[in-house]
């Protein structure tokens, strides 16, 4: 089992499959982790204190301390359930979005979404008056404003692609994702004030990104370079014949407007092998 959990996560070749990996993991370590220290010592110090030190902090001073609790965060959860449902809607929307995308886009969104989230809760929670008993000791935890970009992004490029929901049944994407925008801002004077605007946060870069996408403005393609190795071989070849197949960037932008504009279906073969040999290039 843990042979094909392996094979799955780190060589499928799926950056969804990865995070959603990642995502399981730091769960399961920090929970077990928890759960031996509460029956072996009564208390669980170390849990906290773990937990203090990954989540995203709104008091600017701790902030400046713990500055890379802006990536941490995202990769941390409250609770089994928070959990299960943040990778349900994860693997659900991601699994669209990388087919149409790729991979590196994918990474892309999801690290943009959760650093905008957190800018928002960040921002909210030293602006406005009502926040201001809770600054000095609120935190953020959650996966969830990244999933908001790829639901947002995915709903953006797609607006009309069409899901089985379990009761409500076919639900296209614009529907989705308008239905979640307006449950956080109803959040905004919440319990979960702050998880709202961090999910907002997230769903305004998954909309943008997309938007600029559309463009032929990749607006995430700094962020994938900070991760990408650089090659200290350099390969030179002459060939008398083009072998060079991948798409052109131009016309998958025309693509992805027609997409927009009048749906999935309105595409025809070649341009759905286009998009797809697109997809495969990003992942490779």
């Amino acid at each position: 089992m843990w042979e094909e959990i392996r094979l799955k996560v780190l060589h499928s070749g799926s950056k969804l499959n990865l995070l959603i990996g990642i995502n399981v993991a730091v769960f399961l370590v920090l929970g077990l982790l928890g759960i031996l220290e509460t029956l072996s010592t009564t208390h669980n110090v170390l849990n906290q204190t773990l937990y203090n030190y990954l989540a995203v902090p709104s008091y600017l001073p701790t902030l400046l301390t713990r500055f890379w609790t802006p990536l941490t965060y995202m990769f941390m959860h409250a609770g089994i359930w928070h959990i299960v449902m943040n990778m349900i809607w994860f693997y659900w929307m991601g699994q669209i979005f990388e087919e149409y995308l790729g991979g590196k886009k994918l990474l892309n969104v999801y690290f943009l979404g959760g650093l905008v989230g957190a800018v928002f809760f960040i921002v909210a929670y030293n602006v406005f008056p009502l926040f201001a008993a809770e600054r000095n000791g609120a935190t953020a935890v959650g996966a969830s404003a990244s999933i908001m970009a790829v639901i947002v992004g995915t709903a953006t490029l797609l607006p009309n692609y069409t899901i089985f929901l379990f009761i409500f049944g076919e639900v296209r994407l614009k529907w989705l994702a308008i239905v979640f925008v307006i449950f956080d801002l109803f959040g905004l004077v919440g319990s979960n004030a702050g998880g709202a605007f961090a999910h907002l946060g997230g769903a305004f870069l998954g909309f943008i990104y997309i938007r600029q996408l559309q463009k032929g403005n990749d607006i995430g393609a700094w962020f994938g370079k900070l991760f990408k190795p650089k090659s200290k071989l350099k390969v030179v070849y002459k060939n008398s014949k083009n072998t060079n197949t991948k798409p052109q960037q131009d016309e998958i932008d025309r693509i992805l407007d027609k997409i927009s504009n009048s749906g999935l279906d309105s595409l025809s073969k070649q341009e759905r092998d286009t998009l797809s040999k697109a997809s495969d290039d990003d992942k490779s």
